[in-house]
């Protein structure tokens, strides 16, 4: 006789992100504590997609709201974990600082285009949201009160997912220095450059495929009803002209969506060049921002 149950295939596969227990929580200073490392995709012939969850601490009266992080680094490269080379010597970091405000934060793996072309990193950032939505109860998160916080090529997904997420809706975006034009000369980025990042994200040149470039430029996607955003961006940057926030921070206000554009003087991509002290206020500008609209 022959013995049913689950295939060997099945059992000796990982549990799908959506039903695997969650790993245990690292305890920081001041109650915060982290998840490393959570599986939340599983994506066909390619690497599981993962996330850090920092937790602040433990809150009887309900699900503590969610910062949901995009990391840098042109789309090709980059960490989840980092928000930059000027918060890196940061002890405690940036996401347990958040953290110990009261937001959940949520830093994210996406496919970068060495992996797979646009649409695949914007679509993997709603697959976290999706993720984070489905195990709300168990993280004590509210999903509800997301905002989205990126910075270069993440302030780029980030402005994206802002303006075309819906369910749930986000309450707001955080975005340092990202691009928001991709189907303009701007600095030194050209549409018909297929060797750009840019390019190279949209798998060709910008202007030999108009139609993804516009659905790839957060500044075409604006429309009646944007959340409120914080654009931040320094004013000598060599890397994303200042005129992509500059523009985007137009477009918001003729939308009649609330928008607060602040260039930061004499500081070039990534805020290099500018004063310990002035990164310091960005970020404190910035968490403020976040948690105005959380509270």
């Amino acid at each position: 006789m022959t013995a049913t149950g689950p295939a060997l295939r099945e059992l000796i596969t990982a549990p799908h992100p959506d039903l695997a227990p969650l790993p245990p929580a690292v305890s920081h200073d001041a109650g915060v504590r982290e998840l490393r490392g959570v599986p939340y995709a599983d994506v066909e012939g390619g690497r599981p997609l993962e996330l850090d969850l920092w937790l602040p601490p433990a809150d009887p009266t309900g699900p503590c709201p969610l910062v949901l992080f995009v990391h840098g680094g042109a789309w090709r490269r980059g960490r989840r974990d980092d928000m930059g080379m000027r918060t890196r010597p940061w002890a405690p970091g940036p996401f347990a600082r958040l953290a110990a405000a009261g937001s959940a934060v949520a830093c994210v793996d996406y496919r970068l285009s060495g992996e797979a072309a646009f649409p695949a990193p914007a679509d993997d950032l709603r697959t976290a949201l999706r993720w984070l939505t489905l195990r709300s109860a168990e993280l004590g998160i509210d999903t509800g009160r997301t905002v989205v916080w990126g910075e270069s090529a993440g302030g780029h997904l980030a402005s994206l997912l802002a303006l075309t997420h819906v369910d749930p809706p986000l309450i707001g975006a955080v975005i340092w220095y990202g691009p928001s034009d991709l189907t303009t000369a701007r600095g030194g980025f050209g549409p018909e450059d297929a060797t750009t990042p840019e390019a190279l994200m949209l798998g060709a040149a910008p202007a030999a495929a108009p139609e993804r470039a516009r659905a790839a430029s957060p500044l075409l996607q604006v429309s009646t009803g944007a959340p409120p955003f914080l654009l931040v961006h320094g004013d000598a940057d060599t890397m994303v002209d200042c005129s992509h926030s500059e523009s985007l921070a137009a477009a918001l206000e003729s939308a009649g969506s609330p928008v607060e554009l602040w260039r930061v003087p004499g500081a070039d991509h990534g805020w290099h060049g500018a004063a310990d002290s002035q990164v310091t206020e960005i970020f404190a500008r910035s968490l403020a921002f976040a948690r105005r609209l959380q509270t």
